[in-house]
C-alpha cells in the first residue's frame, strides 16, 4: 500500500545534512536552564573553561574570540580586522565556500586573486607556490583557504599551504575556515602556522547555529592594529579591550552552557578517538557509494583524489541526466531522512551525506539504508549492495 499523501513520517528524523548536525540530548539539557548574569563569577568560570577547551580542540595557544553569529560572521570579522580597502588577498579555490569567501572579500573592497582548481581533484599546491614566488613585492597580504570544503567533500592540506608560504619566504597571513572540520577532523592551528582560524558551533561541536569562533595569531593581531576597514561589532581591538567577556553587547550565555557540555563530550571520548570515529564512518560511507556505482550507472563519489576525501561529509555525484532533487524529496518526505543538496553549480547534480558530530554506526547505517530506499523510490539507477559494503567496512575496522 502506498503511503498516504501529505502525512508527516513518524519517528525521529535521521538528520544527515553536513551542518547543522544532530544536537545531543546532553547539550540540549545543558542549555535548558535559566539565564545567568554574564558578569557573575559562576558564568565567567564557565566562559574561561570554554575558551580553554576550544583552544585544546584547535591546538592553539593564540588569542580566541567568539562572536554571536554564523561562521560567515567570523569570515567577515577576519577580513575587516586584517586588511585595508584595495589590498590584495589570494583565495585557494576549493569549491562553493571558498568562492563565497572571495565574494565577501571583494564586496568589502579588497582585490582578490584566485588559485584555480578542479573541484573534483583539489588544488595543485605547486600552482599556489608558483604564484607566491612570483609576488616579489609581497602585494599579497594573505592566503584564504577552506580546510574542509563542505560543498565538495574535499580536504585542503593546510600544512602544504604553509610550506608553500615558507619556501617562498612570503610574509602573507594564512587564514583558514575550519567550520566543517572543527571537532571532527584533526586540526593543528599552531603547528600548521595558521594565523586566523574560523569555526562555527553547528557542526562538529554539535550545537545550534549561532556561535562563531576565531583563533588569531600574534602576527594577525599585530596586523589588525593597522587595518583601515570599517568595523564595530566585529572589531577585535574593541573586544580585546573588554575583558573578561570580550563581547560587544550581550553575551549569549546559553551558547556557553552548551559549549561547555560539548567540550566535555569530546574530551570524554578523547579527540583522537573522535577523529578515528569520523574516519571510520566516512570510509563506510564511501564504501557504500562505491558499491552503488559499481555497475557504471549509479551514483559515484564526487571527489576524485582519495587522500583528500573528507571525513565529515561525502558528496555523491548523480548519474548523468538524473537530478538529486527527487531522491532528496523522497528521502525527506517519505522516510524522514534529511540529506544535503548541491550548492552553486552542483545544485541538482549531487547530494551530500553528512557524517559528523553526534553519530554512530547504527545511525549511519540507517541513513545509508534509507538512501538506498529513497533511490529506489525516486527511480535512481544504482547497483545493490551499498549497505553490505558499509557493514563490511565497519566490521573490518572494528
Amino acid at each position: 500500500m502506498n503511503a498516504p499523501v501529505n502525512v508527516k513520517p513518524r519517528g525521529r528524523q535521521f538528520f544527515n545534512n553536513p551542518g547543522p548536525t544532530n544536537i545531543p540530548d546532553r547539550i540540549l539539557r545543558a542549555m535548558d536552564r535559566p539565564v545567568m548574569d554574564f558578569l557573575a563569577p559562576e558564568f565567567l568560570e564557565i566562559q574561561r573553561a570554554c575558551m580553554a577547551g576550544v583552544k585544546r580542540i584547535l591546538k592553539t595557544d593564540q588569542t580566541l574570540f567568539v562572536h554571536a553569529s554564523t561562521g560567515h560572521g567570523a569570515w567577515e570579522a577576519a577580513v575587516a580586522n586584517l586588511f585595508s580597502p584595495g589590498e590584495t588577498v589570494l583565495v585557494v579555490e576549493t569549491g562553493y565556500f571558498s568562492m563565497g569567501w572571495k565574494e565577501m572579500a571583494e564586496t568589502l573592497g579588497l582585490k582578490v586573486e584566485t588559485v584555480p582548481a578542479d573541484w573534483r581533484k583539489g588544488v595543485d599546491i605547486a600552482k599556489l607556490a608558483e604564484r607566491l614566488a612570483e609576488d616579489k613585492a609581497h602585494e599579497i597580504k594573505a592566503v584564504l583557504a577552506v580546510h574542509n570544503e563542505t560543498a565538495t567533500g574535499m580536504v585542503l592540506p593546510l600544512a602544504e599551504v604553509r610550506r608553500a608560504l615558507d619556501e617562498a619566504k612570503h610574509p602573507a597571513l594564512l587564514l583558514s575556515d575550519t567550520i566543517s572540520s572543527l571537532g571532527s577532523m584533526e586540526y593543528k592551528m599552531d603547528a600548521w602556522g595558521v594565523d586566523v582560524t574560523v569555526g562555527g558551533s553547528q557542526k562538529g561541536l554539535m550545537m545550534p547555529t549561532g556561535m562563531a569562533i576565531t583563533g588569531v595569531s600574534a602576527k594577525a593581531m599585530e596586523a589588525s592594529r593597522t587595518s583601515k576597514m570599517p568595523k564595530y561589532y566585529f572589531n577585535w581591538q574593541l573586544m580585546e579591550a573588554r575583558p573578561p567577556q570580550r563581547f560587544i553587547g550581550t553575551v549569549p550565555v546559553h551558547f556557553f552552557f552548551g559549549l561547555q557540555e560539548s567540550i566535555r563530550m569530546l574530551e570524554e571520548e578523547g579527540l583522537d578517538a573522535v577523529f578515528a570515529r569520523h574516519a571510520r564512518l566516512a570510509e563506510a560511507t564511501r564504501a557504500a557509494v562505491r558499491a552503488w556505482g559499481a555497475n557504471g550507472k549509479g551514483p559515484t563519489l564526487y571527489g576524485q583524489t582519495p587522500e583528500r576525501l573528507s571525513n565529515s561529509v561525502t558528496t555523491v555525484l548523480m548519474p548523468e541526466g538524473v537530478s538529486s532533487d527527487g531522491l532528496r524529496k523522497a528521502a525527506l518526505e517519505r522516510y524522514n531522512l534529511s540529506l544535503g543538496g548541491g550548492l552553486g553549480p552542483l545544485m541538482g547534480k549531487v547530494f551530500r551525506i553528512g557524517h559528523l558530530g553526534d553519530l554512530n554506526e547504527p545511525m549511519l547505517l540507517g541513513c545509508l539504508a534509507t538512501t538506498e530506499l529513497a533511490m529506489k523510490t525516486a527511480g535512481v539507477p544504482f547497483a545493490p549492495g551499498g549497505v553490505d559494503a558499509a557493514i563490511d567496512s565497519l566490521a573490518g575496522q572494528a
